[in-house]
């Protein structure tokens, strides 16, 4: 049947001309692009073989197809229609003006069904809301050549008069491929400076690109030009504070992915705004401080480098595409170097457990500062020793999960813990980059309101001590005396006083008015003498 009707097609075809032949192959290409992606989500089609032919369409001059194999890549499962039908299914009602509505009126079946159905409704769209972001990653592993398609990608967004959203897709397919592939694509950084103005639209996401594509095999001139004109941009005092903490995070991020790319001269000056006046620009200069004293201590000032600890003295210095392969596992010299048989770890188990119940009710042994003086007086392990037994640990035992757990715990300690056992306050440390970037940590900016509900209400608070009550006194005169007629009223019910409560609204007749007036007069007349 199908073969039927492509035979029947392509008679058609040649009867109305060439024209025609390319509107129908574009629309075929279409077709089976919106199948292959379909099959790959699905789990049906899951090859590289799927994914390159997919690639090619990257080069299309057809925007449709071009647009359909760039949000493959970058992991956009829904296209235009389904982001407007989003927003068209949008419910303009909640679920209890819904019921709410549903109560006036008459109740039939119909009403119920049309009730139901909104209800429906308003529950898929609070699920679609949920549903995070995924990105194809495992897509862009699966390309034959990633370098070629790079080169042709970039070459493609020089020349190419698409519209601004368009050239952002390009740009990010760009960046994600140089960063996870480890690309070398030198013309790309320059390209992306020119977009990095405060003033350009969308420049979070061009700040985003520029740290997607940093990486450590990047030669660190390329990229310290891109830092200069961040730094010289955005963080800079005579652009507000949202500017610079955003300037800021950009830097850090495409720090952390290429440390060497940081001169000292600039990275002294980023560092004074530690004690900026703006919150999210001080924050901002603190992670970058935080990040340095954890990859390249050397570089900063030795004011800002802080007190020295273990997994500073450790760090070793880094050099432009070197590598650090170790033969042991970092923390393995807290183990001993033979493992505990299983039967004595079972009887000290059972031997503790019973100590923790005899000692119910006795004399407990209190830690004491002495005990951290003894600590210290201990004899320290040399740097060598250390690394010997740490490397006889790692090749000659089978370390258990409660093993790598203690590790783990030890090496986040070096963190804290200075070189002579002193320990170092511990603040928020940052994680080197690595995995796929968003846009969330480069807007990332903190910020308080000045005057919010807090600081208004610790304000009127502050101002009301020491001083009297304002509004009237109702307490009594004498304690002991019983309460007013008024006083009672209040607590009546309304329908005991409710006759009385009428007759104050019914209008005053000119006789009362006539009294009223003249009562007034007399008191005003006494008043005076």
């Amino acid at each position: 049947m199908f073969s039927e009707f492509l035979e029947l097609e392509y008679c058609f075809l040649h009867l109305y001309g060439l024209e025609l032949i390319f509107i129908a192959t574009n629309h075929f290409e279409l077709f089976s692009q919106d199948v292959m992606i379909e099959l790959y989500r699905r789990n049906i089609w899951n090859d590289a073989k799927t994914v390159n032919v997919i690639a090619t369409g990257c080069f299309s001059k057809v925007t449709k197809i071009l647009v359909a194999a760039l949000k493959f890549f970058l992991g956009h499962e829904d296209g235009e229609k389904d982001e407007s039908d989003s927003e068209e299914d949008e419910p303009p009602k909640t679920e209890k003006s819904l019921r709410l509505s549903h109560r006036v009126g008459k109740h039939t079946k119909k009403r119920q069904k049309k009730l139901d159905r909104a209800l429906q409704a308003l529950k898929k769209h609070k699920k679609k809301k949920k549903t995070a972001e995924v990105f194809n990653n495992s897509a862009l592993h699966l390309l034959h050549d990633p370098q070629d398609m790079c080169e042709k990608l970039f070459s493609q967004l020089e020349k190419t008069t698409e519209r601004f959203e368009v050239k952002l897709m390009m740009m990010d397919l760009a960046s994600r491929l140089i960063g996870i592939h480890q690309l070398s694509v030198m013309n790309f950084y320059p390209f992306v400076q020119r977009f990095l103005q405060p003033h350009q639209r969308e420049v979070t996401k061009i700040l985003l690109f520029a740290a997607q594509s940093s990486h450590e095999l990047v030669p660190p001139d390329v990229i310290e030009g891109v830092l200069r004109t961040i730094s010289n941009n955005f963080i800079t005092d005579r652009n507000a504070g949202e500017v610079m903490a955003v300037g800021m995070n950009a830097v850090k991020e495409i720090c952390a992915r290429c440390p060497l790319a940081m001169s000292a001269d600039l990275l002294g000056d980023l560092v004074q705004y530690k004690s900026h006046k703006d919150k999210g620009v001080m924050m901002s200069a603190r992670a970058l401080l935080q990040l340095y004293r954890k990859l390249n201590p050397d570089l900063l000032n030795r004011k800002d480098k802080g007190r020295p600890t273990e997994a500073m003295a450790e760090t070793e210095p880094l050099v432009y595409g070197g590598q650090v392969a170790k033969d042991f596992i970092p923390g393995a010299e807290i183990l001993p170097e033979e493992a505990e048989p299983k039967e004595e770890k079972e009887k000290n188990d059972w031997e503790s457990c019973s100590d923790e119940s005899d000692e119910e009710g006795e004399w407990i042994d209190v830690h004491h500062s002495s005990d951290e003086e003894a600590k210290e007086d201990e004899p320290q392990i040399s740097k060598e020793e250390r690394l010997k037994k740490a490397q006889t640990v790692s090749s000659n035992r089978i370390l258990t999960a409660e093993e790598f757990e203690q590790i783990q715990k030890r090496q986040a300690l070096k963190e804290v813990e200075g070189r002579h056992g002193k320990r170092k306050r511990e603040g928020g440390q940052e994680e080197e980059g690595g995995g796929l970037l968003t846009l969330s940590t480069i807007e990332n900016v903190h910020k308080k309101r000045a005057h919010d509900k807090e600081s208004r209400l610790s304000t009127v608070m502050a101002g009301r001590e020491g001083r009297e009550k304002f509004g009237k006194n109702h307490e009594k005169m004498n304690p002991h005396a019983s309460s007013t007629n008024k006083d009672k009223r209040r607590n009546k019910a309304f329908m005991m006083i409710k006759h009385k409560v009428q007759r104050k609204k019914i209008k005053r007749s000119f006789r009362d008015k006539q009294i009223a007036l003249r009562n007034s007069l007399l008191k005003r007349q006494k008043a005076k003498r």
